[in-house]
């Protein structure tokens, strides 16, 4: 093991700019309950974009340094500056979750029981070399797993998994899901396939229609269509879904999906109530894939709530239990119910090209990048 490693970082300037470029840092010591992980695999996820890009307007980038030391700057609006202050000069480690190989560890047995073996972590900064964290953010996959397969091991399966808890906990049957071509989306097809869940799927695209009904969904409706809002009814009627996870945000989806809540549930009513059905509803938010404001055309009713779905406060609520069940169940099938397919692999310094960047900014369905920092 060397003694520095590279890493990815994100810096705001205090003259309105973003950098993003590769830093040459030590490696730790692990603590008594920590490890060193040599990290061989980590993805490119929607919420790592967050940290990367902050509020810079990247049709501004431009590209310098050296080509195994990129820089990449864009300019941050002015107007933005001061809702971004707390990180202004400060160089902000990237990356959620990756995998790789545990190469030093602490006197802790727990620690000294993951000593060679392949590990996914999660816990910040997984885009670089080598990575120190706590044996509590590790989860040991079964022998012969991959790096590479190991890597989606936190953020897409607990959110789906999440979901579905979520839904049972609030006394819901059957689960609707916006972007569901996606990865997590594949993800969560498969796990309702399994658990006996009914899952309305929402795509854009004929094609991502043809791919889910290939892997087995049963409910599948394109927004784009202009039968639309009957199909969606019509699924939701059969189906009973009262519940949502958007990961579109902005412009009017999540209210499509509460007006045709709406109509199923009111189908049956025999008087007319201006506060319209007394069946709850609700959407929750759980992405940024359309930045602009969320528009609720108020025809719904009174029954019905959007919120914000995040990850980390969710397992919170959850419970140690479930999460410890989650958790195994990702380790046991992370090369089957949760695994991820990735459409370009890239060093740290490929990661901070220009070209690379406009793909895997635009989150686009089907477009998934995986970093693989020895390379």
């Amino acid at each position: 093991m060397p003694d520095t490693n590279i890493q990815l970082t994100s810096t705001i300037t205090e003259d309105n700019k973003l950098e993003l470029a590769l830093r040459e840092i030590e490696i730790p010591e692990p603590g008594e309950n920590e490890v060193v992980v040599r990290i061989e695999a980590a993805p490119i996820n929607p919420s790592d974009l967050g940290v990367m890009f902050s509020l810079a307007d990247m049709t501004t980038a431009g590209q310098s340094g050296s080509a195994d030391r990129p820089v990449i700057s864009a300019g941050v609006p002015p107007k933005f500056m001061g809702a971004v202050k707390a990180r202004v000069g400060k160089a902000i480690p990237v990356g959620n979750e990756g995998a790789g190989t545990v190469v030093a560890a602490g006197s802790s047995p727990a620690a000294q029981s993951l000593m060679g073996k392949t590990v996914a972590v999660i816990g910040g900064g997984t885009y670089r070399q080598y990575l120190r964290a706590n044996v509590q953010s590790c989860l040991e996959l079964a022998p012969g797993t991959t790096a590479t397969e190991g890597a989606s091991s936190f953020v897409n399966p607990l959110t789906a998994l999440a979901m579905v808890e979520t839904m049972r906990a609030e006394g819901h049957k059957a689960i609707v899901h916006a972007a569901a071509a996606s990865n997590l989306g594949q993800m969560l097809n498969r796990i309702c396939i399994a658990d006996g869940i009914d899952l309305v799927n929402i795509v854009r695209k004929p094609e991502q229609e043809a791919l889910l009904r290939e892997k087995g969904a049963r409910y599948v409706v394109n927004s784009t269509s202009d039968s639309f809002y009957a199909d969606l009814t019509a699924a939701l009627i059969e189906t009973g879904a009262t519940i949502a996870f958007d990961p579109v945000g902005g412009g009017r989806l999540a209210s499509d999906i509460l007006t045709c809540m709406e109509a199923a549930a009111s189908r049956n009513m025999t008087e007319h109530s201006v506060y319209g059905s007394d069946t709850y509803k609700q959407v929750y938010i759980y992405g940024a894939l359309d930045r602009g404001p969320i528009t609720l055309n108020r025809n719904f009713g009174f029954a019905w709530g959007v919120n914000g779905f995040l990850l980390f406060n969710v397992l919170g609520k959850l419970g140690t239990e479930t999460n410890i069940a989650m958790r195994k169940r990702v380790a046991d099938e992370i090369t089957t119910t949760f695994a991820s397919h990735y459409t370009h692999e890239v060093s740290l310094a490929g990661a901070l090209q220009l070209d690379a960047i406009a793909v895997y900014a635009k989150q686009a369905t089907g477009e998934k990048f995986l970093i693989k920092p020895q390379e």
